[in-house]
């Protein structure tokens, strides 16, 4: 049994070593019906809850070491609670083994790991660029965003508006990457739970942190877009 660590330390080892950090990854709880899913990559953190089909509530933001012996988090987007958006919440957490207990806040949960991140496509990714009659489009940096979370199995967009609190959707569930195709199987989504179930597969090509991402989307239209990690 591993020695239980404050989050600290964790974040310690996450920015020395990320892909061998014992806490960067995905992480599941349930609940009856109700899963909970955390995503952690070098900075960033999403917790989802979904019941079913039912998209119930999702949060996250950024995070980082501190020195009272925990971490200090910024929450970026909060579907229950906008008034949230801009807190700073500090952050414990103790493992052993494949098991984390996280405390965020009166957020309190026992985790089961679901995968330690180890992918290249780890991180957080903003749509930089999307194509219109042909042309790509630069979209500049703003308050308001989307951003897809990847581990190394699990993927989550969310549409946010940081300086409003806005919150605007979500949806995400497990992906593959191989030879080019990036494919995504939904287990959650905001907007339309109809689309729960439902695989969507896209032309990929990553170079360095630029990622082309091309295909159709869960409406069925044609989209070409630019992905840049932050």
């Amino acid at each position: 049994m591993k020695t239980l660590a404050t989050i600290s330390l964790l974040l310690l080892t996450l920015l020395g070593a990320r892909a061998q950090s014992p806490v960067i990854g995905a992480w599941k709880a349930t609940s009856g019906t109700t899963t909970s899913v955390l995503l952690i990559t070098d900075g960033y953190f999403t917790v989802t809850v979904y019941d079913g089909n039912t998209f119930k509530s999702t949060m996250g933001g950024t995070w980082q070491s501190n020195s009272d012996g925990a971490a200090t988090t910024t929450i970026e987007f909060d579907s229950r609670d906008k008034s949230k958006v801009g807190m700073h919440p500090e952050a414990d957490a103790e493992f052993t083994g494949d098991q984390l207990t996280s405390a965020i806040g009166d957020e309190k949960n026992t985790w089961t790991r679901i995968d330690d991140g180890n992918s290249p496509m780890l991180g957080v990714w903003q749509i930089t660029a999307r194509e219109a009659n042909g042309k790509m489009n630069e979209m500049k940096p703003g308050a308001r965003k989307t951003i897809k979370i990847l581990t190394s199995t699990r993927f989550q967009w969310v549409a946010i508006n940081t300086e409003t609190g806005e919150f605007f959707g979500t949806g995400g569930g497990t992906y593959t990457f191989e030879n080019g195709t990036y494919t995504e199987k939904i287990e959650f989504f905001s907007r339309d739970s109809s689309r729960v179930g439902a695989s969507l597969s896209f032309k990929g090509a990553v170079n360095g942190n630029k990622w082309d991402h091309s295909g159709n989307s869960s409406k069925g239209d044609p989209i070409h877009e630019e992905w840049t990690r932050k």
